[in-house]
């Protein structure tokens, strides 16, 4: 049988910043949902990290999909889920019309690698799956106040754009502004190796 993992060497050079990260901003139970899960290396890692923590990998594609079961085929630990198909700006999200209650949403270098409208539908997701002090966590680059906040992001960017023009490193402040019209206040952000970030958001009582 072919291995259909797909790897990815950045999920394993940050794997263990997040976690540390993660700890400190996830609740001690309930059920994580992963927003783009990609290879799945950090669904299986952090599932293994917090066992007692639900973890729900995501992805709108077959490849991340396959990869994703494959992971937690080879090395995936029981509050590891089967992955869901779902496209972020695809609503209701699959995990909504479940019925299924999340304690957390989860998402990493998505926003930069895909159409803006996928940022502003992530978090219009969050600010509905998540209750009251939930947290949505999210990481990556990002500019601050219009500007990057280094040289090699700058680059970065252009070369995202280059790719695809409706692709770009994202404003901290404009994606804070949106979760803020969504109920999700930002609660800390914190500097990542290799010039990411990751911010903090908990949804606010209703």
């Amino acid at each position: 049988m072919n291995d259909e993992r797909l790897f990815a060497r950045a999920c394993e050079r940050n794997r263990e910043p997040i976690r540390d990260v993660l700890a400190e901003a996830l609740p001690a139970e309930g059920a994580v949902l992963e927003i783009a899960s990609g290879t799945g290396m950090h669904a299986v890692f952090f599932a293994a990290a917090f066992p007692r923590l639900a973890w729900q990998p995501t992805d709108p594609e077959p490849g991340a999909l396959a990869s994703i079961r494959a992971w937690r085929a080879a090395e995936g630990t029981p509050n590891l889920r089967e992955p869901v198909a779902l496209d972020v700006t695809a609503e209701p999200w699959p995990v909504e019309v479940a019925g299924d209650g999340y304690a957390a949403v989860f998402n990493a270098n998505m926003i930069h690698i895909s159409p803006f409208e996928c940022t502003e539908a992530l978090l219009r997701g969050a600010g509905r799956v998540l209750p009251p002090g939930g947290p949505l966590v999210l990481y990556g680059p990002f500019q601050v106040g219009g500007q990057h906040t280094s040289e090699s992001n700058a680059r970065f960017d252009a070369s995202l754009r280059a790719r695809d023009p409706r692709w770009g490193v994202r404003d901290q402040d404009v994606v804070v502004g949106l979760a803020a019209e969504q109920g999700l206040a930002l609660a800390s952000v914190r500097e990542m190796p290799a010039n990411n970030r990751t911010l903090i958001f908990r949804r606010e009582a209703a």
